[in-house]
């Protein structure tokens, strides 16, 4: 049991960390990192099958790693309602981002 179970978490981590878009920052000599907390989390973070049900009960709402991390308080059923809202709030503030430089 804590074989399957660990190989479940493995598989899990590693769509939601080990992928393709995801980063992978080093702090500077200093040991501060380039991003606020925020920012960290959506660059070092991904969700996926995020819209198949059996897959979001089966890791327990994992597959919404920017949420889980952006919210930890929040129970995991509420993550694919909020996820959409994370998505635009970034969005946004990328665009804001851009036109600020």
């Amino acid at each position: 049991m804590n074989m399957v179970a660990g190989f479940i978490l493995t598989v899990t981590f590693q769509l939601a960390h080990v992928v393709e878009g995801v980063s992978f920052p080093a702090p500077s000599e200093e040991g501060k990192m380039e991003n606020e907390w925020m920012i960290h989390q959506l660059k070092t973070t991904a969700n996926f099958a995020k819209n198949s049900k059996l897959i979001t009960w089966f890791v327990g709402g994992l597959n919404f790693q920017i949420e889980h991390h952006l919210f930890p308080n929040i129970c995991h059923i509420h993550y694919h309602k909020i996820s959409d809202i994370v998505r635009a709030t970034a969005v946004s503030y990328t665009h804001l981002r851009a036109h600020e430089t």
